[in-house]
């Protein structure tokens, strides 16, 4: 099985990591991926989402979210699977991928009074 090169995890920025996340679909793509938990097939990601694309452009949106760190793909035959790379993002940016896991928690931490 083949691996595919992503970025080493000390050279993601995280204004690259926001850009891509920036996108619904690849923020959809990424919150179903952290749902499934393992490896899985790149088409099968969005299947129950209610988003429907392209494979040219979901292979798009795959390469920008490899490029930006936060997934990892591995050749198995014909199928490209997909991992997010949840440890080495957390370890880069703690709490990141947490925060992204409900679509209300960053809402939740804005809400949250400040106190003196």
């Amino acid at each position: 099985m083949t691996e595919v090169i992503e970025p080493a995890i000390e050279t993601v920025t995280i204004d690259v990591v926001l850009s891509a996340l920036a996108d619904p679909v690849r923020l959809t793509f990424v919150r179903a991926l952290d749902a499934a938990g393992d490896w899985t097939c790149g088409s099968d990601v969005l299947r129950d989402t209610g988003v429907t694309i392209g494979k040219s452009t979901l292979s798009h949106h795959i390469k920008v979210l490899r490029d930006a760190g936060l997934i990892r793909t591995r050749v198995d035959g014909i199928r490209r699977l997909v991992r997010l790379r949840y440890e080495d993002v957390e370890q880069r940016f703690p709490g990141l991928l947490t925060m992204l896991r409900t679509p209300d928690s960053a809402r939740a931490a804005t809400e949250t009074p400040f106190e003196a």
